[in-house]
């Protein structure tokens, strides 16, 4: 049986909405990235947000220090300018050899008066509906 895991990162709580949204679509918990993964996962789903155009040093640091104990990395993120953190992510994961999907989730999250109400009931319903194609079970 497949592993998986849900790590975020959230200042505002726009992707930890996001994390507890895919979590609960593949029956894990969502976990925040200060928190030391414990055990390996064969599927790492892995949530950022853009602060400054750039993901914060705590994402970095998750990958940095739990390598070997991520399979695959699937990326998903929230921002209020930004369309995605992908290539953020995968350069950091690629410098620490993770391989990380080509598929990814990305939404608008609210910042100050931009896209207010982000992400929103279509975005968690989307976003799990992504996470659940992912690992493969049924819609």
């Amino acid at each position: 049986m497949m592993k998986i895991a849900v790590r975020y990162f959230s200042r505002t709580g726009n992707t930890k909405k996001l994390a507890e949204a895919i979590a609960k679509a593949v029956g894990v918990e969502a976990v925040e990235v200060s928190a030391p993964m414990l055990e390996k996962a064969d599927l790492v789903f892995l949530g950022s947000s853009v602060y400054a155009a750039g993901v914060d040093s705590a994402v970095r640091n998750f990958m940095e220090d739990n390598n070997y104990r991520i399979g695959k990395l699937v990326n998903f993120s929230t921002a209020a300018l930004l369309s995605s953190t992908y290539d953020q992510v995968k350069k950091i994961a690629e410098l620490n050899d993770i391989e990380v999907a080509e598929e990814e989730f990305h939404c608008r999250g609210s910042f100050a008066f931009l896209h207010r109400g982000r992400p929103n009931e279509e975005d968690l319903a989307e976003a799990a509906a992504f996470a659940r194609r992912v690992v493969g079970f049924k819609a």
